[in-house]
């Protein structure tokens, strides 16, 4: 037998593993959760131990972090054990899945924060390595993990990677404006002679998505299920609740709290247009601002048309400005460039006769924001890093040219009890 036959043969006998708890219904969205998932409740987030209900719904947008009880991974009459997510249903398992690949960077950082990063094989969309650095971990650059392409679907690559599950919301495949080309029998066709899928689109509401929307901590358990890593999985709540808990004293009374401008990075102050955003909407991108209560600054009516010239913003006036994602946007992939981030944003916005104006320019409070996609490492990082932009007194000020380096008296949580929890030592 030829090596090639081997591997072959000791990936279906992996896979054999597999059994299904939900179907393809109605339509060709996938069924919610077969078996026992709950829906979320007020609070459920920050150490709650509110005994959810039975029936799935969808989030209301509640986002305080550490996970309700999910249902919990229980050995099965046949010795395995079930993970169950929605959309996806129950899995059951006879063995813990060793190889995965993703969509997002979020279920990446998630895998890697329970101990699996061997076990990645390639990503749609990676979040930049260095944002891993203080953690231990050695991420390949953006350029070796953008095998899928989501604009374009390969099933190839798929079957190329041979994964023994795919951390991915399955109707992810199918989001409006994307690949026209790929349709419910393809997902269908992967889910049987590749890999299960199992994943939920946590990283905002899309137009697919009118079922649960779990929050980080919500959907770190349920991998932590999968890959049996529940006191992985403890100890990481911990870690969050005590962060959570020091904000918690440190933060002003709302009263003195700022508003922020939070712009989209694809803003161009080049051209005097920018892409307002809600600092509450319910998702793992905004989660940073929920736990440091920020309130936006841009009413309803202009995040709901998009897009804000100039004399716009001037009305508005934000003592602080953000621009999304910007942290991870403006640089090489390799680290974070404060000369790429001044000369992309700030400097556009000095030489401009109104953007000149703004309280947060004349101020020097012009910020690169958090990247969207995280886990509880990258989150646990960027929540630290919007406490140092939004309060210098109270957490330290914000260093651009030394990022994601932070002085040890300023650090919010222990680098190396992190470290220690990912490689095991719990």
């Amino acid at each position: 037998m030829s090596d090639d036959d081997t591997d072959t043969t000791e990936a279906s006998t992996r896979r054999d593993y597999l059994t299904y708890g939900a179907a393809i219904v109605g339509g060709g969205l996938l069924a919610g959760c077969s078996g026992g998932e709950s829906t979320p409740t007020d609070g459920a987030e920050r150490g709650s131990t509110a005994t959810p209900t039975e029936t799935p719904t969808a989030s209301t947008g509640s986002d305080s972090e550490t996970a309700a009880p999910s249902t919990t991974a229980e050995p099965t009459t046949t010795g395995g054990y079930e993970a169950c997510i929605e959309p996806v249903g129950c899995l059951s398992f006879d063995e813990v899945p060793e190889t995965y690949i993703v969509n997002n960077g979020e279920w990446a950082d998630m895998a890697f924060a329970l101990g699996h990063r061997e076990g990645f094989l390639t990503a749609t969309n990676m979040i930049p390595g260095f944002l891993f650095e203080p953690f231990g971990l050695d991420v390949p650059a953006l350029s070796e993990t953008e095998s899928l392409s989501a604009t374009n679907w390969d099933k190839e690559v798929f079957y190329e990677q041979d994964p023994d599950v795919i951390l991915m919301d399955p109707n992810y495949l199918h989001k409006t404006g994307w690949d026209d080309t790929w349709s419910r029998e393809d997902t269908a066709e992967i889910r049987e002679n590749v890999a299960p899928f199992f994943g939920n689109n946590i990283l905002r509401r899309r137009e697919f998505h009118d079922y649960r929307l779990y929050s980080l901590y919500e959907a770190l358990e349920r991998l932590a299920d999968l890959f049996q890593e529940r006191e992985r999985y403890e100890a990481l709540a911990a870690v969050h609740d005590s962060v959570q808990a020091e904000i918690d004293s440190r933060l002003p009374p709302a009263p003195e709290r700022p508003e922020v401008g939070l712009v989209n990075s694809a803003s161009n102050p080049n051209e005097g247009t920018f892409y307002p955003m809600d600092t509450r909407v319910e998702g793992v991108e905004m989660k940073p601002y929920r736990d440091l209560d920020v309130d936006s600054a841009f009413p309803a009516d202009l995040v709901e048309a998009g897009t804000i010239d100039y004399e716009q913003l001037l009305e508005v006036d934000p003592e602080i400005l953000v621009f999304h994602w910007g942290i991870g946007t403006t640089g090489d992939g390799d680290g974070f460039s404060a000369e790429a981030f001044r000369e992309q944003y700030v400097a556009p916005l000095e030489a401009d006769s109104v953007g000149s104006q703004l309280t947060a320019v004349q101020q020097g409070n012009v910020y690169p924001g958090a990247f969207g996609s995280q886990g509880p490492l990258v989150n646990l990082l960027q929540t630290e890093l919007l406490a140092q932009q939004l309060y210098p007194e109270a957490f330290g000020a914000f260093d651009a040219e030394s990022f994601p380096d932070v002085p040890e008296e300023h650090r919010l949580f222990d680098r190396q009890r992190v470290r220690d929890i990912v490689n095991g030592d719990i």
